[in-house]
């Protein structure tokens, strides 16, 4: 087999959406007030854990097409908990994001994940949220987890380790603070997929090179992602 040089290629390509903005999209169109619609949605055991968690907590999610939400929200404390775990199987993104929301939430919660989740850290995410004055425990430094929402403190976290995952559950949980800005300082630059969106939605966000800070806010509206 010859293969000669191109001088061009043309045509379409789909990218499939991307799973880290997929799993924030559906969390904060959760907390978001009225409808978010979110548009190239990357379809995955993951993402549809997901928005099967946000149905648990009381959220209505629609399918418009094959690549496209519906996402309903509850308003910022509208979250519902209920009488069993929230099943967030082998979605890490999922089991460390949503304590930050669930911060803010009336009510005990509990998260659970498969035999793979249970296995890896959650205290990363337990300790700055626990210096917020939320009351949350793990299992031995694992999942399952229990969130008892309440009054949340702003602070100023450094990470031990860069880690967006931390980082967002740190600033979800911000928006639920009394008063005061939360920040959270990087030992290097990770994603900001969660800074743009909140932004997004109307929450006043500080970047800078190696930290993002977060306000209280009184509601999310995001409309389109």
């Amino acid at each position: 087999m010859r293969i000669e040089p191109a001088s061009s290629i043309l045509g379409h390509l789909a990218v499939p959406g991307d799973k880290s903005i997929s799993h924030r999209a559906v969390l904060l169109g959760a907390i978001a007030d009225g409808e978010t619609r979110i548009a190239g949605f990357g379809r995955s055991a993951d993402t549809e854990t997901t928005i099967a968690a946000v149905r648990a907590l009381g959220v209505r999610v629609y399918e418009a097409d094959a690549e496209t939400l519906r996402v309903f929200g509850a308003g910022l404390r509208g979250l519902k908990a209920p009488r069993q775990p929230v099943d967030c199987g082998n979605a890490g993104t999922l089991m460390r994001l949503l304590p930050g929301i669930l911060a803010g939430q009336e009510g005990r919660f509990e998260l659970a994940g498969d035999e793979s989740l249970s296995g890896r850290p959650m205290e990363r995410i337990a300790e700055p949220l626990r210096r917020m004055g939320i009351a949350i425990e793990t299992t031995d430094g694992h999942a399952p987890l229990t969130i008892e929402g309440g009054e949340v403190r702003s602070i100023s976290y450094e990470l031990p380790v860069a880690s967006a995952q931390v980082k967002s559950a740190v600033l979800l949980a911000g928006l639920f603070a009394k008063e005061g800005e939360t920040t959270v300082v990087e030992p290097l630059p990770v994603r900001d997929h969660t800074e743009t969106m909140l932004e997004a939605g109307g929450a006043k966000i500080k970047r800078r090179q190696k930290s993002a800070s977060v306000r209280p806010v009184e509601r999310l509206e995001l409309g389109e992602l």
